[in-house]
């Protein structure tokens, strides 16, 4: 009888984004050469600064995001602003009526980005007086509908709970020594808004519109194997290109999809503790798990999902990677076994 095969342990390893991403990689002045791209024509975003919704029980939706780990920073009848402990002066910002997405929110460098948006998309600047940091707003539209909302003005605030790092042993290295581990239970803080995901279904159109409108690249371009065994580009994750400053992975996703819908969004937290104490704590409190606790491919976060009350979906993660203008394009296959290296198994539906 053939001895059995011994398997081979896991390991986990850092590498570099140029061996990361492989064989199949382009950098993003020969992508945005080959595509006819002037980043001097494109409104510049800085950051991913707050998610707006919509929702119909304002009291529900308000005790949910408390066991997310956000704070109440500002409520009227109507509306509601959220905060996490970053800069920002709401990560959520949620309005009273019937279920709706209202859009991310990116903070731009100048008015004149507002006005070359509203120029744009035929929006109108409107100034958030009643909202914290204030600052002038405008909302325009993607070809499908999904409103994009562009910010100038608003102020940072301070962080109100600066994380403190725990320090990890190794079993070689030990730096920790007489100091011990201890951890209260409750949610999950939020520090910021990382990123949220449309699925569309005019990946081409929608693509063209955010990549040359907005100073928003590609990080992975993922593609199924058509039957004449051409590459069809099937989804997206994009950063906002800041030059030579380290930005997330991603900070949009997009899919194609028999309909157009919001996906999620995703709002980091500190480490994986953190993490798993607010899946627990979440558990407990009976809200609906969608996927998770698990470590993605793409991204490398660790990733926790959850429905809202409304019925939105909506992300915890920690420890995600970091890009730069010199970090490659990344292009790979697309399926559920490209989207976690461990973790509970991926529902079926997760991408409809």
């Amino acid at each position: 009888m053939a001895e059995a095969a011994v398997p081979e342990p896991n390991y986990g390893f850092t590498v570099s984004d140029l061996e990361a991403m492989g064989p199949e990689q382009q950098s993003v002045t020969d992508w945005e050469a080959k595509n006819d791209i002037d980043p001097s024509k494109q409104i510049k975003l800085v950051r991913l600064t707050h998610m707006r919704y919509q929702h119909p029980d304002l009291d529900k939706i308000t005790e949910f995001l408390q066991d997310f780990g956000m704070s109440v920073v500002k409520r009227t009848d109507t509306e509601i602003w959220y905060r996490g402990y970053g800069p920002d002066p709401y990560v959520y910002y949620a309005v009273k009526g019937p279920k709706k997405f209202l859009g991310g929110t990116f903070l731009v460098e100048s008015y004149q980005d507002l006005e070359r948006a509203a120029a744009l998309g035929g929006g109108e600047i409107t100034e958030l007086s009643d909202a914290p940091g204030k600052g002038h707003l405008v909302t325009i539209f993607d070809p499908e509908g999904f409103p994009v909302n562009l910010l100038h003005g608003q102020g940072d605030v301070p962080s109100q709970v600066p994380a403190v790092k725990s320090v990890t042993n190794y079993e070689l290295e030990k730096p920790r020594v007489r100091e011990f581990l201890r951890f209260k239970p409750g949610p999950a803080a939020v520090h910021k808004l990382g990123h949220y995901g449309l699925c569309v279904q005019d990946f081409q159109g929608q693509m063209d519109f955010y990549l040359r409108n907005f100073n928003l690249v590609p990080t992975d371009f993922l593609h199924v194997e058509e039957p004449d065994q051409s590459k069809k580009v099937v989804a997206l994750f994009a950063h906002i290109n800041r030059g030579d400053e380290f930005v997330d992975h991603h900070t949009f996703f997009m899919s194609t999809n028999k309909t157009s819908h919001v996906h999620h969004c995703s709002f980091e937290v500190h480490d994986y503790d953190t993490q798993m104490l607010g899946h627990q704590w979440l558990a407990q409190k009976k809200y609906d798990s969608v996927w998770g606790v698990g470590r993605h491919i793409l991204g490398s976060q660790v990733f926790d999902y959850w429905w809202d009350p409304t019925g939105n979906m909506i992300e915890h993660y920690a420890d995600g990677d970091q890009v730069n203008k010199h970090t490659p394009i990344g292009y790979s296959p697309a399926g559920d076994e490209a989207l976690a290296v461990w973790g509970p198994e991926v529902p079926k539906w997760f991408l409809d």
